[in-house]
């Protein structure tokens, strides 16, 4: 049996890869009378991203270590890839125009080494140069496939897509993407840029690359290249669901580097970060501690921590330093470093671990995005249902289909109509009805009529005393003048005329802006018939307006005819004789007719104000809501007759793109529901 120990250690040049786990199991082997022989694994991710696998064990168990070795290669394609290709899917789908999808945004400012970054995780040599290289956001999408299969790229934006064949024209497409979408100039746009790659030497993960950080505009670039290029990168690290990966350079100061400021602005407790430090070679000699406790997250702490790789540089290209010698260098660059090797050996360098770090923090970040991710797409969902049910199916092309559907428009408009006012109308756009708003003013006018009786109770016999004193005549204490009686009735009603005109144009307003509000929600696509509805709005509220104006008027005409009916005054007459004496008049005497006189008006101004409380708002209600809809329906129907009823329905050009893109979008959220469903599904 081999010897566990002789198994290389991680980072060794025999087997470059990284442990994820190990186990142990006894086998009984039947066949050659074995038992209880002992098996341990080592379970890993290579630098290429190929699952590696070994073990201590007799060769004459090597079925047995096959078996166990398909088991976790298995388990580890039903763990991690599954969960790339969901949000794969569903930003395929277009989804990211809805909603936003989990994600690693890299980010850094220029000459960061952000894209030899990129190059070592891809194989391929993206786009290189002075000044702004990454133009657009790039998502790069890497997918680990079987030993020999061949390389396979292919590069999307816009509608276009390019299929690529060698890992070498990548950069020259790409660069011709970013000129098609930003111009030839070194300006940036905010139109994303998909880049496919299969190969059996990278990892399985999908990273978005945005522009570096530009201080100062220089030669053809935008002068206000900084900010273009700030809010774009912002756009993306503010989301909730995207890991902010900020690439810095190890030889400067990391406080200074705008992409971690723009970092920590978004994400303060850097629960979304991890900083990548590049270029360990040119730090100066005596900085190394520096750079060794910013990668043990002690300068400045992210939840995440820091990474620190090496990568190929200038020179290195220019000398045609293959990727995978360069990994090789940087490798033995750790290995033989006194002050980064601890960090080698603690898993936090190498591009190899760097790539296995991200693998993980993608997967358990969708993991963790999932929950919310399906709620928004149900919430996304029935919104685009609303939406879309809102502007209707759209104009059939039929000549007889065009007037059924004009009718039946109008049909659905006065059926609302009419359940507002019978008060049953659905509350899709308000949370109280109409009547309940117009029944709020009427009950604030009841209690209005109420306050001024009991103020007139208070004051009835300071009033009539006064009174008394200027126009009484010939007679003796105790005889009422009937005349003086009627001009006090007088003098108050008129008073309450002007409110009750008030509450006319309250409800007034209330109905007006509902009809229109209802006409402009189910006229949206049809301005011509929108159009024909606004005029009887408008018309019909200003006639019934002044009717029922008039009718008020008249009610307080009326209501200066002091009048009621006997048994009714007699009733109310004895009841007011029966309420006790107000404090303050106990103290002084009054004289009998002042007594008498208060009473009878107190009497009066109930049933007054019992009268009025019922009346107005009979009026106002007859005239601003049953009639005022029931003209108004009529006049709507009457359009279905006119020569040019065919240009009522001529559809609003706006809104019948507005209901395709709805309808895609419906479409889409339908699919990435069933697709999330599939793979929740799956998991269980």
């Amino acid at each position: 049996m081999s010897d566990p120990e002789s198994i290389p250690p991680m980072g060794s040049s025999s087997h470059p890869f990284r442990i994820i786990s190990r186990a142990s199991s006894h086998i009984t082997e039947t066949e050659s009378g074995y038992e209880g022989a002992e098996v341990t694994f080592w379970f890993g991710v290579n630098f290429t991203g190929h699952k590696y696998l070994t073990s201590a064990m007799s060769p004459r168990n090597s079925k047995t270590v096959e078996e166990l070795a398909n088991s976790l290669n298995l388990h580890y394609e039903d763990k991690v890839r599954p969960c790339i290709d969901l949000v794969d899917s569903l930003r395929l789908l277009g989804v990211e125009k809805d909603l936003h999808l989990p994600a690693i945004a890299v980010i850094g400012d220029q000459s960061s080494g952000k894209s030899s970054v990129l190059e070592a995780l891809s194989g391929v040599a993206l786009p290189r140069g002075t000044g702004i290289v990454t133009r657009c956001p790039l998502v790069l999408k890497l997918k680990r496939v079987e030993p020999g299969v061949e390389w396979s790229g292919r590069l999307a934006y816009q509608n276009k897509v390019q299929s690529l064949l060698k890992p070498d024209e990548v950069g020259h497409a790409v660069a011709n993407a970013q000129n098609s979408l930003a111009g030839n100039g070194k300006g940036i746009s905010h139109e994303m840029i998909t880049l496919d790659i299969e190969s059996s030497k990278v990892p399985d993960l999908t990273l978005i690359d945005l522009p570096g950080i530009a201080r100062v505009a220089t030669g053809d670039q935008p002068l206000d290249i900084e900010k273009q290029i700030k809010d774009l990168i912002e756009k993306f690290i503010k989301r909730q669901e995207t890991i902010s990966l900020v690439v810095v350079p190890a030889n400067i100061d990391i406080a200074t580097t705008e992409a971690l400021k723009m970092a920590n602005k978004v994400d303060p407790f850097g629960e979304r970060t991890l900083g990548i430090l590049t270029k360990p070679d040119l730090v100066d000699k005596g900085a190394e501690e520096t750079v060794v406790s910013t990668v043990c997250n002690q300068v400045i702490p992210l939840k995440k921590g820091y990474m620190i790789v090496k990568c190929r540089g200038q020179k290195d290209i220019n000398s045609n330093l293959s990727l995978a010698k360069a990994l090789q260098n940087e490798k033995d660059f750790f290995e033989e470093h006194s002050h980064f090797k601890p960090l080698l050996e603690e898993g936090k360098a190498t591009v190899p671990l760097l790539a296995e770090r991200l693998t993980k923090e993608l997967v358990e970040h969708i993991g963790r995005s999932l929950p919310q991710l399906q709620k928004q797409i149900e919430q996304k969902l029935e919104k685009t249902a609303k939406e879309l049910r809102k502007l209707g199916d759209g104009v059939p092309l039929e000549e007889h289909e065009k007037n059924n559907f004009l009718i039946k428009k109008i049909h659905e408009f006065n059926q609302i109509l009419t359940d507002v006012m019978r008060a049953e109308e659905d509350l899709k756009n308000s949370n109280t009805k109409v009547f309940t708003k117009i029944r709020t003013e009427f009950g604030t006018w009841k209690s209005n009529l109420d306050k001024k009786s009991s103020t007139l109770e208070e004051n009835l016999r300071d009033e009539v005393e006064e009174y008394t004193k200027i126009r009484r005549g010939k007679e003796l204490p105790g005889f009422v003048n009937y005349r003086t009686f009627e001009n006090i009735v007088k003098k108050h009603v008129v008073e309450l005329e002007e409110p009750a005109t008030q509450l006319l144009s309250d409800i007034t307003d209330i109905v007006h802006i509902c009809l229109k509000d209802i006409a402009s929600d189910h006229f949206e696509a049809f301005p011509n018939l929108l159009k024909a509805a606004k005029e009887p709005i408008e018309d019909l509220r200003e006639q019934e307006y002044e009717k029922a104006k008039e009718r008020v008027k008249a009610q307080f005409k009326m209501e200066k005819i002091v009048y009621c009916q006997d048994g009714i005054y007699s009733w109310k007459l004895e009841s007011v004789k029966k309420m006790p004496e107000p404090a303050r008049f106990l103290m002084r005497p009054i004289n009998a007719d002042i007594r008498e006189m208060a009473q009878h008006l107190n009497a009066y101004f109930k049933i007054t104000s019992e009268r009025l409380a019922n009346q107005v708002p009979l009026i106002i209600q007859y005239h601003m809501l049953h009639q005022y809809i029931s003209k108004l329906q009529t006049a709507m129907m009457a359009t279905i007759g006119r020569k040019n009823a065919e240009k009522l329905i001529q559809e609003d050009s706006d809104v019948a793109r507005r209901r395709k893109l709805l309808k895609d979008r419906l479409e889409r959220l339908k699919k990435a529901r069933l697709v999330l469903s599939k793979f929740v599904q799956s998991a269980s």
